[in-house]
């Protein structure tokens, strides 16, 4: 859970500065109080998950490691438990 919190909270830090800094800038070129909304959001979704595909692949890789193996052990006490029935029936 905590990898899943970590690499979370990491992207929504990442698409807030990118918000941040693309309607500080937009602002700025077109000196202008008021920042339309769509705009700057959009390309701060695109901005940020360009990023985070770069910057975020440690925590993005034990969050998969975690889930995968959490997968598997499952999957292991699944068939553990369907053996035992299979024996059972015998």
């Amino acid at each position: 859970m905590k990898d899943f919190a970590v690499y979370t909270l990491a992207r929504i830090g990442l698409f807030v500065a990118s918000f941040a800094v693309i309607a500080g800038v937009w602002a700025l070129v077109t000196r202008s109080t008021s920042v339309p909304w769509l705009w700057p959001l959009l390309l701060a979704a695109v901005v940020s998950a360009l990023a985070s595909y770069h910057w975020l692949r440690g925590p993005r890789e034990r969050f998969a490691a975690r889930v995968d193996e959490r997968a598997t052990n499952m999957a292991r006490r699944f068939d553990e438990v369907r053996a035992r029935e299979d024996q059972g029936e015998r």
